[in-house]
């Protein structure tokens, strides 16, 4: 049954993010300029309000149970040109500008493998 909140969510101007039981939104970040997908992370509200205030990408680290600023060590931060949410609210797209690889390994993309018969095959 859908309530007025949530009619209200899925086509209202109000920002009102659907956290899941973790309390988390999975976030999506592309690059600017090209369009590429750089990474899949997870935001709770303290990611999320950082994020928003300060325009560059902050994430909710699962493994060390801890904020953490994108590029914070690295210098590979990402600026942030657009968010966007879907329908629901359940998940964030970020355009952003980065500063650097996003990939921990180094890479432009965290996406450096598909799936080809079963097996990973590196790409660009």
């Amino acid at each position: 049954m859908t309530t007025e909140k949530d009619k209200d969510r899925e086509s209202g101007t109000r920002l009102d993010p659907k956290f899941d039981s973790a309390g988390l939104l999975s976030a999506v970040v592309t690059d600017d300029s090209s369009g590429d997908v750089l990474m899949v992370a997870f935001m709770n509200a303290e990611a999320l309000q950082k994020t928003l205030d300060t325009g560059i990408a902050h994430f909710w680290s699962r493994s060390r149970q801890s904020l953490w600023k994108k590029g914070e060590t690295s210098g590979h931060v990402q600026e942030v040109v657009e968010i966007r949410t879907d329908c629901d609210q359940d998940a964030i797209w970020i355009r952003a500008k980065p500063a650097g690889p996003a990939c921990h390994t180094g890479r432009t993309s965290c996406f450096y493998r598909r799936i080809i018969d079963g097996k990973l095959e590196h790409v660009a």
